[in-house]
C-alpha cells in the first residue's frame, strides 16, 4: 500500500466519521487511523445518546449514512417541559406550534457509529488503519508526517485531529490549552417507564442539579443528571431501588414509575477553549477542538458543523494544491470560531447562573422561564434556535451527555 496520502484523519467517531464521508467525492486520498473499531449494536439499549439537531440530520444524509440508522432505535422529539427550581414555574415547547417537524432526534450513539463504520469500509478513495495507534507526529514544511506503533509512517499535506477530548494530536502539534473543569458530572442512565413520555423531553432545575429526560423508542427514557460531583458520586454509589427512586422523586413522577435499564454511568464535565482550530499543516474538530458544557446537548452537533465546514473549504479549494496551507486552513478556522464561541459562552453562562444559590439569580431565571412563556413569539424563536437554525443556540436546546 502506498502510504503517502492527501489527508490524514486521526479518529473515527461520530465527527471524523462524517468528515471522511464528507469526503468520499473530494478526489483526494485519505487514511484515517483507529485504535479500535466499533462494535456491532446489541439488543438492549447503551446508555450514551445524542440529541442530534436537524442541521446535523441533514449533513449525515449529505453521505447516505443518516438513511441507513435502524428506525426502530431513534426517536423523535416533538416537545419540550421545563421546570424553574421555584418548584412552581414550567415551559412547554411544542414543535408543530413553533412550525418545525420536530425539535431533534434521540440517536444511540453505538448504532451510529456502527453504520458510520460500514459505510468507511466501502469508501474507494479511503485507506482504514484499525487497530492502529500513534506513535509521533512530525510537521514539516510541506508535509506532515505520522508515525504509527507498528514503525509504519503515513506522509500527507494534512492532519485532522478527530481524537476526542483528549486529543493525542492537538498535544502533539503543540496546540494545548488547560481545560476548565467545571466540579460536576453528568450522570447517564436509561429507564423503562410506566407511562408513555409522548416523544417529549423534560427538565428540572433542582438544587443538585439539573435532571433532564430524553425520549427513547417505546416506553423508555435516557437521562442526565449534571450535579456536582460530590452529589453524581453519591448517585452513583446507590442501589439500583434507591437510584430509581430518588430519580423518580427529583422528577415528581412525572412518567410514573421508573425501572432502569443497565448500569449508570458517569463522565467529567470540562470547558476547553483554544485559541486556533488550525496551524500549518493541522486542523482539529470535534471534542479535539472544543469542549462545552452539556447543559445545551450541543456538543456533537457542533463537531458535526466542524466537519461539515472543513469537508465545504477543502473541496472548494480552487487551484490550491496544498489542503495543509494555513490560510486555506484559516477558511475553516473564521467559519467555525464564533459559532464554538458562542455556544461556550452561553453553556458556561448558564451553568453559573443555574448552579448558583443566590436568591436575586434564582429570581431572575425563574422570572426568564415566566417571560418565555408568556410570549409565543419569543417561545417559537428560541425553539427554531434549539434545532440549530441559527448560530447561537439558547438554553431551550436538548440536554444529552455530548
Amino acid at each position: 500500500m502506498n502510504d503517502e496520502f492527501d489527508i490524514i484523519i486521526v479518529g473515527a467517531g461520530l465527527v471524523g466519521a462524517s468528515f471522511a464521508l464528507a469526503m468520499k467525492d473530494s478526489g483526494l486520498k485519505l487514511a484515517l487511523v483507529e485504535s479500535v473499531a466499533p462494535t456491532a449494536p446489541a439488543p438492549e439499549w447503551i446508555s450514551r445518546v445524542f440529541a442530534i439537531s436537524p442541521g446535523s440530520i441533514e449533513f449525515l444524509g449529505e453521505s447516505g449514512v443518516w438513511q441507513q440508522f435502524d428506525a426502530a432505535r431513534i426517536a423523535p422529539v416533538r416537545g419540550m417541559h421545563i421546570h424553574g427550581d421555584d418548584g412552581k414555574l414550567s415551559l412547554a415547547f411544542d414543535a408543530h406550534q413553533s412550525g418545525l417537524a420536530e425539535l431533534a432526534v434521540i440517536a444511540e450513539v453505538r448504532q451510529m457509529q456502527h453504520s458510520l463504520w460500514q459505510a468507511l469500509q466501502r469508501q474507494e478513495n479511503l485507506a482504514l488503519f484499525c487497530p492502529a495507534r500513534c506513535a509521533s507526529l512530525r510537521l514539516q514544511e510541506e508535509i506532515a508526517v505520522l508515525r504509527l506503533e507498528d514503525d509504519r509512517e503515513l506522509r500527507a499535506p494534512l492532519i485532522v485531529g478527530a481524537d476526542g477530548r483528549d486529543s493525542w494530536v492537538r498535544s502533539q502539534a503543540g496546540m494545548d490549552a488547560e481545560p476548565a473543569p467545571y466540579r460536576q458530572m453528568g450522570v447517564i442512565a436509561n429507564f423503562e417507564t410506566e407511562l408513555p413520555h409522548g416523544d417529549a423531553a423534560w427538565e428540572w432545575f433542582r438544587v443538585d442539579g439539573v435532571l433532564a429526560f430524553l425520549p427513547l423508542p417505546g416506553k423508555r427514557i435516557s437521562i442526565v443528571w449534571t450535579a456536582f460531583d460530590e452529589r453524581a458520586a453519591e448517585l452513583m454509589a446507590l442501589p439500583p431501588d434507591e437510584f430509581c427512586r430518588q430519580v423518580q422523586e427529583a422528577s415528581h413522577s412525572a412518567l410514573g414509575e421508573l425501572k432502569l435499564l443497565g448500569k449508570p454511568t458517569a463522565f467529567p464535565l470540562r470547558l476547553l477553549h483554544l485559541e486556533h482550530l488550525v496551524k500549518s499543516r493541522v486542523a482539529l474538530i470535534g471534542d479535539a477542538a472544543h469542549n462545552v458544557h452539556p447543559l445545551a446537548g450541543q456538543g456533537v452537533n457542533l463537531g458535526f458543523q466542524d466537519a461539515r465546514e472543513l469537508a465545504k473549504v477543502l473541496k472548494d479549494r480552487g487551484p490550491q494544491p496544498d489542503c495543509g496551507d494555513f490560510f486555506l486552513l484559516r477558511r475553516y478556522e473564521r467559519a467555525r470560531k464564533a459559532d464554538i464561541l458562542a455556544m461556550q459562552l452561553v453553556t458556561d453562562g448558564l451553568q453559573k447562573l443555574f448552579n448558583n444559590r443566590n436568591p436575586a439569580l434564582k429570581l431572575a431565571r425563574n422570572l426568564g422561564l415566566s417571560l418565555v412563556g408568556s410570549l409565543p413569539w419569543l417561545k417559537n424563536g428560541l425553539a427554531q434556535h434549539a434545532v440549530g437554525r441559527h448560530l447561537i443556540q439558547s438554553r431551550t436546546s436538548l440536554f444529552s451527555g455530548s
